[in-house]
């Protein structure tokens, strides 16, 4: 079973997804060549630059360069971050996804790491004494941009026009500017791409295919959402508000 999905950042090879499985192991670097390697085809990337490894629901980083620190970023955070000193191996990685940062010469390359499978208990159920707390059939982190967003797409349903249009990508760009002022078009269809991984959708980390494009998305997940109350009502309190007399 798959647990981590790394996405390559441009020029980077090979360009597709790459999926690992617990104790599995990418290597990056400016030479690495091979089904488990990542190339990184830049003068100021080291020639074995580093190791991604899969450990259960999260995963570690190895820099195997001499004198670059790399940066790991939550994309989710406000500068939330972990530094990677040269030499440092097997550095354990909270995030449920990454933006990993390597300084080459001039130029700063990133490439991203999905943790899916993060699992979130369920809080509002008490568990049985001594026992485990029951998990969730859908893990979402209600404090996340990706449930911010799945919460704007669900909005005019929520708010009582159960066959209303859905927002389009633009549209929730807008309405969540106050709350997210650096997002644009491409973060928010990130944050769809990986709501439709993380809702089990797409075939995502449990099997190696990728699978077809998956038509309808935003529709789709919406459906999901509302089906199985993972968005309610309540949850609209944490979009910005909307002035009075403004059509949502």
């Amino acid at each position: 079973m798959y647990s981590i999905i790394v996405v390559p950042g441009p020029t980077m090879s090979p360009a597709a997804q790459i999926r690992l499985a617990p104790g599995q192991t990418l290597r990056f670097g400016r030479e690495a060549a091979g089904d488990d390697c990542l190339r990184v085809p830049h003068i100021g990337v080291s020639r074995s630059a580093g190791e991604i490894t899969a450990t259960g629901t999260c995963w570690s980083i190895s820099n195997l360069s001499r004198s670059s620190t790399y940066v790991v970023e939550n994309p989710e955070g406000a500068g939330e971050h972990i530094k990677i000193a040269p030499g440092r191996l097997g550095a354990p990685v909270p995030f449920e996804f990454a933006r990993i940062v390597l300084p080459a010469g001039s130029e700063l390359l990133t490439l991203d790491v999905w943790a899916p499978r993060h699992d979130y208990a369920d809080r509002d159920a008490p568990g049985e004494p001594g026992g485990e707390p029951t998990a969730l059939a859908f893990p979402l982190d209600r404090s996340s941009r990706y449930f911010l967003v799945l919460t704007a797409l669900c909005e005019s349903r929520l708010r009582g026009e159960p066959h209303a249009p859905l927002p389009t990508v633009e549209q929730v760009v807008e309405r969540l500017k106050p709350l997210w002022p650096a997002a644009n078009r491409a973060a928010v269809q990130w944050n769809i791409d990986y709501l439709a991984v993380k809702l089990r959708l797409k075939p995502g980390p449990d099997t190696a295919d990728p699978g077809p494009r998956l038509v309808g998305k935003k529709e789709t997940l919406v459906s999901l959402a509302l089906r199985f109350d993972l968005v309610r009502e309540p949850d609209l309190a944490a979009l910005p508000a909307t002035p009075t007399g403004t059509a949502r």
